[in-house]
């Protein structure tokens, strides 16, 4: 019962957090009732500057429908995003986090049903029971925690979709830039 109540806690934290990250992002999004041009008038009534619609970044990939996607099916947010090589590191830790769950899971009930037959007399089947059970139970809490580390990394990777890193402006050379399209 503790392991399931501190599972409790942690999913509620961080998805107050999740929750926390998303919504100043959300309301960051431009304004569709903006004018072309916003004058911006100095103290005498004079116009310094003006900001037009078209000078407006428009993102290429909206990281709230990568959120989604890998919310949906695991790494489909990374595909969406074109991170195409992180798609089966998602699936892979997830699978072997499935895989141990599975294997604790088993040896658990082997325990718990020897302990039973025991008449509750041999020590150690019961602590072998407790072991597997609470590693059983870390393993819910590694697949929850890998789950919203996909969340997070498709929501980063989408809004720096269109970053450039083309010339280091301090020194003015080239970087090394590589895309992979499949």
């Amino acid at each position: 019962m503790n392991c399931l109540r501190l599972l409790k806690k942690i999913i509620t934290k961080l998805v107050a957090v999740f929750i926390l990250l998303c919504v100043p992002m959300v309301a960051q999004t431009p304004d569709s009732t903006q004018q072309d041009s916003i004058p911006a008038a100095g103290p005498s009534g004079i116009t310094m500057d003006t900001i037009k619609t078209s000078d407006v970044y428009i993102p290429t990939k909206d990281p709230m429908t990568a959120v989604w996607k890998s919310a949906v099916l695991p790494g489909w947010g990374q595909y969406y995003n074109e991170s195409y090589w992180k798609v089966p590191v998602v699936w892979g830790i997830l699978g072997w986090c499935v895989y141990n769950y599975v294997v604790n899971d088993n040896n658990y009930t082997d325990y718990r049903t020897l302990y039973i037959q025991s008449s509750f007399s041999i020590e150690s089947y019961r602590r072998l029971r407790d072991f597997y059970r609470d590693q059983r139970d870390l393993f819910v809490i590694y697949m929850g925690i890998t789950y919203l580390a996909n969340l997070l990394d498709a929501y980063v990777d989408a809004s720096l979709f269109d970053f450039d890193v083309s010339e280091d402006f301090n020194t003015g050379s080239k970087m090394l830039n590589l895309k992979f399209k499949f």
